[in-house]
């Protein structure tokens, strides 16, 4: 006797040649439902959660990735044979502004200093950008810089203990119609970095950097100083804002002669004149980061090489206190630290070689052939005694501007007094007094600044600032009668 099978969750085509009315599709709805059903049941009583939710990552990839023949992709990691790839950090920047109101996957956060919301790009979903009728499509990738070929720069940082988290930033890939291959690479592509330029001149926050004993780290540079608030003589004031101009509009020139896009720039003077804040007013005027090197904590030129190319262009290289470098101290003079390798060894420990950083690979970097690693960029070395660098390191072409600091005199009194106690039309009645003073005792502006801070009332402000110049007068006549 043979058996028919169970009708329940049988359907055949001669079932939908045969329905004729509302009832008939019901059943066959029922039908389809309760075999789903079924199939829901089993699956989730077989496959396990993890199996399942393995399965269903691997099929949204595969359909997301899917591309047809006629696309093409091009991949822009954050790092490029071991250098910094700035193209990357466009796209990051770039991105966020193509995201439209209908996105619905992104980051967002608030970030101290900052006034605004900021927004990220999570990957979780294609962002579509139109150029030139040209329809292109962003989205995120994992670990692109592993494996890549190139030289690996976590390689480098192996014998640090901390590694700066943007070793484990992601990329982008970028895709788009074959056809307009020539139009994305010749257009396209520099428009995303001429806009990246744009936002980071418009509402870039300036970082600064500071390297010790392992890779840059960076936190926001928020020195309050400007040229409107800097006490130093008008004329030098304008020399040197004259000189900035000078050089950022020169991009052709340094081209056409075949130098290097840079300038160098040495502050000297004596130690509370002004020069860090010189430098602050010079990166805000410039809209540059800044990178702070301590020239002690770099053990070899390989490193200072290495340290010099993780730079962006568009930035200020700041080398502080280069006369408490043994290496750039003057070789015709007698060496004040002739066993510092020795002790640099011992200090470090036994398995740290000495030190191997020379003046010949700070040169190099200055002049050389490693000079031509970036573009449009400042460097600038502070020095307490001029005269102990070496000379080579001083000629045009390394430091091409010398600005000398120095103590402060009347014309910069004027605008410190300004600054500090805002006194009506600039005008008191012991400025003259003041001034006369200030030409016969050497007094930095950091020792005025903080005699005027110690009254919100100008007359006993400026009154404790004359009796301390009177005193230090004194000082200076009794001290010229003992020579």
């Amino acid at each position: 006797m043979s058996m028919r099978p169970p009708m329940v969750g049988r359907f055949s085509s001669s079932s939908f040649t045969n329905i004729g009315s509302a009832s008939s599709w019901f059943e066959v709805y029922a039908s389809f439902s309760t075999f789903m059903m079924l199939l829901r049941t089993a699956i989730n009583d077989l496959i396990p959660l993890k199996l399942r939710n393995f399965i269903i990552s691997k099929l949204t990839r595969f359909f997301t990735d899917y591309q047809p023949n006629n696309q093409v992709s091009l991949q822009i990691d954050q790092f490029w044979d071991g250098s910094t790839n700035h193209l990357y950090y466009a796209a990051k920047e770039y991105i966020p502004t193509k995201i439209s109101n209908t996105y619905k996957s992104l980051k967002v956060g608030k970030i101290s200093k900052h006034n605004n919301m900021v927004l990220a790009f999570d990957g979780k979903q294609v962002v579509e950008d139109e150029f030139d009728d040209i329809k292109l499509k962003w989205r995120l990738v994992e670990n692109s810089n592993n494996g890549d070929g190139f030289d690996n720069p976590k390689k480098e940082y192996k014998e640090y203990k901390h590694r700066s988290k943007d070793y484990d930033e992601n990329g982008f890939v970028l895709s788009f119609d074959e056809k307009h291959r020539d139009k994305v690479m010749e257009k396209y592509i520099p428009h995303v970095l001429s806009t990246y330029e744009a936002i980071k001149a418009g509402n870039k926050t300036l970082k600064i950097h500071s390297m010790q004993s392992g890779p840059w780290k960076q936190s926001d540079l928020t020195h309050p100083a400007s040229f409107d608030s800097l006490a130093m003589d008008p004329d030098l004031k304008n020399s040197i804002i004259d000189d900035l101009d000078r050089f950022l509009r020169r991009k052709k020139l340094y081209k056409k002669v075949g130098k290097p896009w840079k300038r160098g720039y040495l502050l000297y003077g004596p130690p509370g004149t002004g020069k860090s804040s010189l430098i602050a007013a010079m990166a805000k005027y410039l809209k540059f980061d800044v990178y702070d090197l301590d020239l002690s904590s770099v053990f070899s030129n390989s490193e200072l090489m290495r340290a010099m190319r993780e730079t962006s262009n568009r930035s200020i290289i700041v080398f502080e206190d280069i006369d408490c470098n043994s290496e750039v101290l003057d070789r015709a003079k007698p060496d004040k630290f002739p066993d510092m390798d020795f002790l640099d060894g011992i200090k470090m420990g036994k398995n740290m070689p000495p030190r191997k950083f020379t003046l010949s690979g700070l040169l190099n970097y200055m002049d050389g052939l490693w000079s031509s690693c970036g573009e449009e960029r400042i460097l600038i070395f502070t020095t307490n005694h001029k005269d102990k660098v070496d000379p080579a390191l001083l000629r045009p072409g390394r430091m091409d501007m010398h600005i000398h600091l120095s103590f402060l005199k009347a014309k910069a009194f004027r605008i410190l007094a300004a600054n500090y106690l805002d006194i009506e039309g600039n005008h008191h009645s012991l400025f003259e007094q003041i001034e006369e003073l200030l030409e016969k005792v050497d007094v930095s502006p950091a020792v005025v600044a903080e005699y005027l801070l110690r009254s919100e009332d100008p007359d006993v402000a400026l009154g404790a600032l004359v009796k301390f110049l009177q005193d230090q007068e004194i000082v200076n006549e009794e001290t010229s009668q003992e020579v």
